[in-house]
């Protein structure tokens, strides 16, 4: 996969969840999950995050790549229900690489 390839793909899901918002939570997932209300996304979200670490001290990479991707998958619901894009986050992930001091 390009990196430009990986921008679309979270532009496209980002995009997913937007529309899931108003499909059927008893067949959606993510539609279950904006019903349930914020404190579940977060929820979710610390879930991942400690599966995540776990999978990281085992060391075994399929599971570091599965939880890290239920991971950022839960963050982009979040940043969805908050109207905030991928595109956002990576902005200010390049403005803080572009202004960080080279070693």
């Amino acid at each position: 996969m390009k990196k430009t390839d990986a921008a679309h793909l979270l532009a496209d899901l980002y995009e997913r969840l937007l529309e899931r918002r108003m499909a059927d939570p008893e067949h959606s997932y993510v539609a279950r999950l904006y019903q349930q209300g914020e404190d579940r996304m977060l929820q979710k979200i610390g879930e991942e995050a400690i599966e995540t670490l776990l999978a990281a001290k085992s060391g075994q990479t399929e599971a570091i790549i599965n939880e890290t991707a239920d991971l950022w998958f839960h963050c982009l619901v979040m940043l969805a229900a908050h109207q905030i894009t991928p595109e956002q986050i990576l902005l200010e992930l390049a403005r803080r690489f572009n202004h960080s001091p080279e070693k």
